[in-house]
């Protein structure tokens, strides 16, 4: 191994690319194996280790594409694969034994599960066990390649899943620069974090600000799986099992910690379970570590609930109170969207300012209220579902802003030019009644989830059957917003309908109000102007 090592430092990247990439064009990841090589060169604190992970996981997947030249049904193990009948007839038994010392058998090194699992810390695995990897693969991609010409036959490589359903996967809200700049200070507090560890930590938290977002769930489900570990130990005193991986003590891990978090009304079992082990979940872990994905477009959007869920844990367990993980709701909606409509992109005199439903009063309000931190951290399932909700309005209302604001602009030039036909001034006009109606409506939505966000954690006083009933009811807003992204769109124009949907939104809305079903008693400029827009 040491020899190798010495070979390869000894190349230089172009000398590497024009002797071995050749033989990496059979793992369907060329470029990754080259990146490998540079790893070696100059090797980081945790470089060593992330290489070796994604090489290791990389290579199985090319091994399974392998064996489906011969047999039916991939093996799901790797150790299995690796001491298939299959293999060994395609690069030869004493080959497939040479693997299995560094890979595939809890009796060698076993480096891919050692890394997956947590087991090394930073640097612990020496360069020159990836560099003899990278060889292997090399020698491999020989020997497949005089097995191909002689049996006349064609590698075929399987496709990468595809994850489906991405915004069905947010619980947590999306992560900004000042959350991870916390996450950055909360590491080296957290008692969840064995201190050896620490370098990975920063690492992935260092790769998804660099949108590397592969690279951070790698590094990072591996030291969750530490740090369950040793919550695990710590709290039933049995420190000696700290570096126990196997099945039935993960599912004891799993009944314990869920029954220490669920204290601070977290929900780390369903979490987990939903993200890393259920079938028809996404099963990130398994499905990074045996080469499923592909890595250059790993979603941001699963990264981002991977490392949120971590941060909470990193919180739970963090003795330092200033440290508090701050999640800012955003109202996506500009409160003078409409009014841009209305000064810009209108026919004059076409409207009268005082048909504004008190837009210098709302636009204070609005930014008062958005400005206000919304802290949902440790937060009860009611109150997570009830922002998921909320967050899911406003972002039906930006697209219905944003689309009748283009819209309306271009049908506007269109009417300066007088190139609109009959039906399309009809429909031109039909719009411009519309909007100065559709208007304070939306604003009054926007002022109704603002002052529900204010008092977000009343919710959780609500019974069970008046949480339903309210939770229905912004089901039926959102159910409204989203029908008016689809109404309103140049290809429906269905205006009319959009006014009769509206004006049974807001009937709903004023008997919710009547009812005193909401988080608050509504204030006098709320209570004005949903008055004023029912009249």
């Amino acid at each position: 191994c040491e020899s190798v090592n010495l070979h390869l430092k000894s190349l230089t990247k172009e000398q590497f690319v024009i002797q071995y990439a050749l033989w990496f064009r059979w793992t369907n990841c060329t470029e990754l194996f080259l990146e490998v090589f540079d790893v070696l060169q100059d090797t980081e604190t945790t470089e060593v280790d992330l290489g070796l992970m994604k090489l290791t996981s990389c290579l199985e997947r090319a091994l399974g594409d392998v064996y489906l030249l011969i047999g039916k049904d991939c093996p799901f193990l790797l150790r299995d694969l690796l001491a298939s009948e299959q293999l060994a007839v395609v690069f030869g038994q004493a080959v497939m034994n040479v693997l299995r010392v560094f890979i595939g058998s809890p009796y060698g090194l076993n480096l891919r599960n050692v890394l997956w699992h947590g087991f090394a810390s930073p640097q612990e695995i020496p360069a020159k066990y990836c560099a003899m990897l990278l060889f292997l693969t090399a020698g491999l991609g020989q020997l497949l390649e005089t097995y191909l010409m002689q049996t006349k036959c064609i590698l075929v490589h399987r496709p990468y899943v595809t994850f489906m359903s991405l915004d069905e996967l947010g619980v947590f809200p999306d992560l900004n620069h000042e959350t991870l700049s916390i996450a950055e200070e909360l590491v080296k507090l957290s008692s969840f974090v064995l201190k050896t560890m620490l370098p990975f930590w920063m690492a992935a938290l260092t790769a998804f600000k660099q949108s590397r977002y592969a690279d951070c769930v790698i590094l990072l489900l591996p030291q969750l799986e530490v740090g369950l570990r040793l919550l695990f130990t710590t709290t039933n005193k049995c420190p000696n099992r700290l570096l126990t991986a196997e099945v039935k003590f993960l599912s004891k891990v799993n009944y314990d910690i869920n029954r220490i978090l669920y204290t601070w009304c977290m929900f780390p079992q369903e979490f987990l379970w939903d993200f890393l082990n259920h079938q028809e979940g996404p099963r990130i872990r398994d499905r990074l570590s045996h080469g499923e994905i592909n890595l250059e477009a790993f979603p941001r959007e699963v990264a981002n609930q991977i490392v949120a869920f971590a941060i909470t844990l990193l919180c739970r367990f963090s003795d330092e109170d200033m440290f508090a993980f701050k999640v800012v709701i955003n109202i996506m909606v500009s409160e003078d969207f409409f009014s841009v409509v209305l000064d810009q992109y209108m026919p004059q005199n076409f409207y009268s300012s005082d048909d504004r439903i008190d837009s210098v009063l709302t636009e204070r309000l609005l930014i008062e209220l958005c400005d206000t931190h919304i802290c949902t951290l440790y937060s009860p399932r009611p109150v997570l579902e009830t922002v998921v909700v909320f967050r899911k309005i406003s972002t039906q209302c930006h697209q219905v802003s944003e689309k009748v604001i283009a819209n309306t602009e271009l049908r506007y030039k269109q009417w300066m030019n007088k190139t609109l036909r009959s039906r399309q001034r009809h429909n031109y006009l039909r719009m411009l009644n519309s909007i100065k109606f559709l208007s304070p409506v939306l604003r009054l939505i926007l002022v109704l989830i603002a002052l529900e966000l204010v008092n977000i954690h009343l919710v959780s006083k609500k019974n069970p059957p008046e949480y339903q009933q309210y939770l229905k009811f912004l089901k039926s807003i959102l159910q409204y917003t989203e029908n008016l992204v689809t109404y309103t769109s140049p290809e429906k124009n269905k205006w009319d309908e959009t006014m009769e949907l509206t004006n049974k939104t807001l009937i709903r809305i004023r008997k919710i109000c009547d009812r005193k079903l909401m988080l608050m008693q509504l204030n006098g400029l709320f209570v004005k102007s949903s008055e004023k827009v029912l009249l």
